[in-house]
């Protein structure tokens, strides 16, 4: 059991893509629903090691419906890209989901990126994703929009 959804009963079990690599520059996103906020909760970190990540410094992004409507648009190939940009006083977070027609690279591409405020610094964490991922990811989508709406 994840550490973080043993602390927060609120949050149901997530759905995280890993994609460490032998560089060590690889990352980790995962979707975690969480009904009480009535949003879906986004999390990336950066690979620190061999399949290990930094969750310490994760980034982390809260979806409406709108957003989750948003990636689902590109999952469905109903257009090739979705930018999400949500701002607060502390930093600036974007997400960005890309289909890909190379043959020869992952179909999608997620990224997850931070601009702190006060220095300016960007953090991102970018991830290749296949077809089978894009898949799981586009049905718990689906299944988080139902959970939200209580249908």
């Amino acid at each position: 059991m994840n550490t973080e959804t043993a602390l927060d009963p609120q949050r149901l079990p997530q759905l995280p893509i890993y994609k460490p690599n032998s560089r060590g520059t690889g990352g980790v996103i995962r979707f975690g629903l969480n009904p009480a906020k009535s949003a879906l909760f986004v999390d990336a970190a950066t690979q620190t090691g061999d399949k290990q990540f930094d969750w310490e410094r994760k980034l982390t992004m809260k979806w409406s419906l709108t957003d989750i409507g948003a990636a689902l648009s590109v999952l469905q190939g109903r257009q090739t890209e979705a930018k999400l940009f949500h701002q607060s006083e502390k930093s600036n977070s974007a997400f960005e989901i890309v289909a890909r027609n190379d043959p020869d690279r992952a179909p999608y591409l997620l990224s997850l990126s931070r601009q702190d405020a006060a220095d300016k610094s960007v953090r991102k964490v970018a991830i290749p994703v296949s077809h089978a991922e894009a898949a799981t990811l586009e049905a718990a989508l689906r299944a988080a929009i139902g959970r939200l709406l209580g249908w």
